[in-house]
């Protein structure tokens, strides 16, 4: 038995079809399939990121001071790390990451302390009040963005989950290589 509403929307086809059959229209020489799965990709980040940063401004965060106190808490005990290890986790630059320490320690969500290994050094660390936010917010946001998968099942989800963990990886790979330098300069 099929889904009358998945039917409906197959037939129709989604925003990113429209946009390909346009471009077939005016480049039938091209080869849009990158389109097809890119493309979504891009129209699905758009189309739930206005919901995912609702749910953190809903505890007072942005996405990118829930990203800091969200990687202290899955950190586990002591729920603490270097600067370092947090901007590089975060993929972010060290100057946007003291933005976010600033605002994050003024809500008493985190604090700044040398390290009792080097007095030199800071640990990150979050806070008791910090802990209990993070672990709001993401269980908010799990709530969230489940409620976005009801029109997969389970099959689906696993298959589409797979599927995309191998593009990701393939174009992380991709990206290393062309970061290492060029042996054969030498």
């Amino acid at each position: 038995m099929t889904d009358p509403a998945a039917s409906r929307e197959r037939a129709k086809g989604d925003h990113v079809d429209r946009l390909r059959q346009q471009w077939k229209r005016e480049l039938p020489d091209l080869d849009t399939e990158p389109m097809a799965i890119l493309g979504r990709a891009y129209r699905l980040s758009n189309l739930v990121r206005p919901s995912i940063e609702a749910t953190f401004a809903d505890f007072g965060l942005d996405r990118g001071e829930f990203d800091v106190i969200g990687t202290l808490r899955r950190s586990g005990p002591p729920y603490r790390l270097t600067p370092t290890e947090l901007y590089t986790s975060l993929m972010i630059s060290s100057g946007g990451l003291t933005h976010r320490l600033v605002r994050l320690e003024k809500a008493g969500l985190i604090l700044r302390e040398k390290s009792p290994r080097d007095g030199r050094s800071v640990l990150v660390v979050l806070t008791e009040t910090g802990q209990v936010l993070a672990e709001k917010a993401f269980r908010a946001d799990m709530a969230n963005e489940s409620a976005y998968l009801r029109a997969l099942n389970l099959k689906e989800r696993e298959t589409l989950e797979g599927l995309l963990r191998k593009l990701v990886t393939g174009i992380e790979d991709d990206l290393a290589r062309k970061e290492e330098p060029d042996s054969r300069a030498d």
